[in-house]
């Protein structure tokens, strides 16, 4: 008798247990519901901040900057750094042009504000002397009348020069108008790369 008792008490002492447990799983459960909303809403304005502030992919629509880009590769673009230094030549960039719709650009800086560019028979010369530091293609015979860079802006060549609509074209481009420096491709998989 004493040990049905006993086996009695244990068995509704289990039931208790796991109507508690029960009861922690359906608190736990709302709980987690009831923060899930603010839980989405906190990591979708993190994600916002840092596509506004920090780092933001592109697609590169056309052949503009070949052999360095290709059509159809996705790159991420640093754009805070130039709240801590100057765009420099070289420098691979997005802008933007409010005459052109606020359409985005990718070009690579070539001469900054005070410097001279000119081009001769498709060749690049800044402040005077020939610069051979970029991509040439051989089928670039264009000329263009030396030109001093604006202070605050600089100067943009494609790296396709023939099939770049660049600085040559859409002029000068303020240092505002520049989202942030290139500094990776990261699609397609074969083609993930550092972008100097």
């Amino acid at each position: 008798m004493e040990r049905k008792l006993a086996l009695r008490r244990k068995d509704r002492n289990s039931r208790l247990n796991n109507s508690k447990t029960d009861e922690g799983i359906r608190s736990s459960l709302l709980s987690f519901l009831r923060e899930f909303p603010t839980l989405l809403a906190t990591a979708f304005i993190i994600a916002l901040l840092i596509r506004w502030l920090v780092v933001q992919s592109f697609y590169i629509p056309s052949q503009s900057m070949e052999p360095t880009l290709s059509p159809g590769d996705r790159i991420l673009v640093n754009k805070f750094i130039y709240r801590f230094t100057s765009p420099k030549p070289g420098d691979i960039v997005v802008f933007a042009l409010p005459q052109q719709d606020n359409r985005d650009f990718i070009k690579r800086i070539v001469a900054c504000e005070g410097d001279t560019v000119a081009i001769k028979n498709g060749k690049l010369y800044v402040n005077g002397k020939l610069n051979d530091s970029y991509p040439v293609i051989p089928e670039d015979y264009s000329n263009m009348a030396e030109q001093k860079v604006k202070n605050n802006h600089v100067f943009v060549m494609g790296d396709n020069r023939p099939n770049s609509v660049d600085s040559r074209y859409i002029g000068q481009i303020p240092e505002r108008n520049i989202i942030g420096k290139a500094f990776i491709v990261f699609w397609p998989l074969d083609r993930i790369k550092i972008i100097n």
